[in-house]
């Protein structure tokens, strides 16, 4: 059970701690798929997670049960459940903004969990929780507002575009610079950290995303 716990405080942030404490414990590289439609609006957003070795390896201990050193179907069904029914309350550490408005996701139908060479793969689509046409600028990125979990694109190709329409706007990979956004950011930071002390909001600002102008 110790482990499980692990699991949940890991992938659901339960533990969160403040961001002036906070740190990764856990390390996941990932890639996002923004996915437009005929309509001409955002139709899904496809993620792939891979997640450290060594957090891998705690899920394997938790929830092998057959102790078999690996993880069956149904055990890796119990995994993604268990990260479907969690993260919900993170939107599935999905940033979304239209115009500089923020946009839930929807819970995805399901999360396919595999596990090869020792590391944990999760796979799964969201959908935007309201429309989201192609019209302005357009932002997305996964991360957690914690920070107990990095969330890693290993290269710009990483964070891409699928679909004719969407392929048709300007779209850029932007990677924050810590040092630019404390600058730029001074006045506001103290504030936020009060009204916000978690950093859940602020956080963002650090993330890697994708941005699309139409």
């Amino acid at each position: 059970m110790r482990i499980k716990r692990l699991v949940m405080a890991g992938l659901a942030t339960l533990l969160a701690p403040t961001l002036a404490f906070s740190h990764p414990h856990i390390f996941a590289e990932a890639r996002l798929e923004v996915a437009s439609d005929d309509k001409g609006e955002v139709s899904e957003l496809r993620n792939v997670w891979r997640f450290d070795e060594l957090f891998s390896a705690s899920v394997v201990l938790d929830f092998d049960k057959n102790s078999n050193a690996t993880l069956d179907p149904d055990e890796l069904a119990e995994v993604g459940q268990t990260v479907l029914e969690s993260l919900a309350e993170y939107n599935y550490y999905t940033t979304a903004l239209e115009n500089g408005k923020s946009i839930k996701v929807s819970k995805p139908e399901h999360i396919t969990v595999d596990y090869k060479d020792g590391q944990l793969l999760m796979i799964f689509a969201v959908k935007p929780a309201e429309p989201m046409p192609l019209k302005g600028k357009l932002s997305f990125g996964v991360y957690d507002p914690t920070m107990y979990t990095a969330m890693d694109f290993p290269t710009d190709d990483d964070l891409t575009v699928v679909g004719h329409k969407i392929s048709a706007c300007e779209h850029k990979v932007v990677r924050p610079d810590p040092d630019e956004v404390l600058a730029e950011n001074k006045d506001t930071l103290t504030d936020a950290f009060w009204s916000d002390p978690t950093g859940t909001d602020m956080s963002k600002l650090f993330a890697t995303r994708i941005e699309i102008t139409c």
